[in-house]
C-alpha cells in the first residue's frame, strides 16, 4: 500500500469535517466528489450557492455541506469574534464584517470556533491569502515557534530513506530561517514523520558541509540548529550538519560522518532555507517521479493546509485526507 493509500484509510477511519473555502472551483469540485464518494472526510464547500451548483453540474456533491458566508447564520457571529481577536491591531466592526465576507477567513473562523475540523485552500489564491488569516484567527499550537511547511516524498524504485519515502521541510513558508527556528521545524517534521506516516524519523540537518568539511556562517546555522533540535527532542536520531549525499548513501556516509546515527539512513530531510528546500522537493519530483504530497503545513493550532494552484484534483484529494488524518 502506498503512503497516500495508507493516509486515506487512516482518514476514513475516523472521518473529520473539513471547509473547502474554494468551492466554485473546477479541480476542488472534481476532488469533493471523490472524498465524498469514498468517505474519506465531511466537506463544506465556501461560496455563493448558485455559482458553486453551476460549477458542479455534472458531479456528484450531493453529501456536502453548502456555506454561503454572507448568507450564513454565523455570519455576525464569526464577524463579532473576528473583531475582538483583532480590535488591539486597530480592527473595527465595520471592517470585521467586510473582512469575514472572503470565504478563506469565514473557513478559518469555522477552525477557530471547531465547526469544522481542518481546511484547505490555494488551488487559486496564493500561500499568503491563506497563512494570513490562519496566523491572525487560528494561531500557531501551544509551544511552537515556528509554522513551517512539508511535503510528503514517495520516490518510486528507491532504496534511500524509508523504502523511497521521505519528509522534506521547509519547502513552502519559512524564507530564511535562524536557528532556532531550524531547530523547531526539525522536530515538528520528526513528530511529523511519526504520527502521520508511521515511520521512525531518522533527521538529517542539511548543508554543503559534512561535520566540519566547510567554514561559513550557514553552515554554523545549521550545526547550532542542530544542537538546539537536540537538545529539544533528545529521544529522536537528529544529525548535522549533512550534505545530501552523506545524509542518504551509507557508502558516502561511512567516509564523511563515521558514527553517525542518522548519516546514511536518513528519510526526514530539513533543508537550510526555502530556495533550497523549494528547489530540492521539485527536482525530486520531476526527475524522478516522485509523488510529492503537499506542502502541508504544520505547527498550527488546527490544520489548515495550502495547495499549489498547479495542483490536479487528485492532489487536492490527497490534502484533503493527510489534512483529515491531521485532525485526529
Amino acid at each position: 500500500m502506498s503512503v497516500v493509500q495508507d493516509i486515506i484509510e487512516k482518514a476514513k477511519k475516523n472521518k473529520k469535517k473539513i471547509a473547502l473555502p474554494e468551492g466554485a472551483e473546477p479541480r476542488t469540485l472534481k476532488a469533493a466528489e471523490i472524498v465524498l464518494k469514498e468517505g474519506i472526510a465531511d466537506l463544506v464547500l465556501l461560496g455563493n450557492v448558485d455559482e458553486i451548483k453551476e460549477a458542479a453540474k455534472g458531479l456528484d456533491i450531493s453529501k456536502a455541506e453548502i456555506v454561503d458566508p454572507i448568507k450564513s447564520e454565523k455570519f455576525d457571529t464569526y464577524s463579532n469574534d473576528f473583531y475582538e481577536l483583532r480590535k488591539d491591531k486597530g480592527m473595527t466592526p465595520e471592517k470585521a464584517r467586510e473582512t469575514i465576507k472572503d470565504s478563506i477567513y469565514f473557513g478559518c473562523m469555522m477552525v477557530k470556533e471547531g465547526y469544522v475540523d481542518g481546511m484547505v485552500s490555494g488551488a487559486i489564491h496564493p500561500t499568503a491569502d491563506l497563512l494570513r488569516p490562519a496566523f491572525q484567527i487560528v494561531k500557531t499550537a501551544p509551544g511552537v515557534k515556528v509554522v513551517s511547511s512539508f511535503f510528503i516524498m514517495e520516490v518510486p524504485n528507491c532504496n534511500y530513506g524509508e523504502n523511497g519515502i521521505f519528509i522534506f521541510a521547509d519547502c513552502a513558508v519559512n524564507p530564511s530561517p535562524n536557528a532556532e527556528e531550524l531547530a523547531s521545524i526539525a522536530v515538528q517534521s520528526a513528530n511529523t514523520a511519526k504520527t502521520l506516516v508511521g515511520i521512525e524519523p531518522r533527521v538529517a540537518m542539511l548543508s554543503f558541509s559534512t561535520k566540519g568539511s566547510a567554514s561559513h556562517e550557514l553552515v554554523d546555522k545549521v550545526r547550532n540548529a542542530t544542537e538546539i533540535a537536540k537538545k529539544m527532542a533528545p529521544d529522536v536520531l537528529i544529525d548535522g550538519e549533512l550534505q545530501l549525499d552523506a545524509a542518504l548513501v551509507k557508502e558516502v556516509a561511512e567516509l564523511k560522518a563515521p558514527g553517525s546515527p542518522v548519516a546514511g539512513k536518513a528519510n526526514v530531510l530539513i533543508f537550510p532555507d526555502l530556495q533550497a528546500g523549494n528547489i530540492g522537493y521539485k527536482l525530486v519530483q520531476r526527475l524522478a517521479r516522485a509523488n510529492a504530497i503537499g506542502p502541508i503545513t504544520q505547527g498550527m493550532g488546527a490544520p489548515i493546509n495550502d495547495l499549489s494552484r498547479g495542483c490536479s484534483y487528485e492532489d487536492i484529494v490527497d490534502v484533503i485526507a493527510t489534512t483529515a488524518v491531521q485532525a485526529q
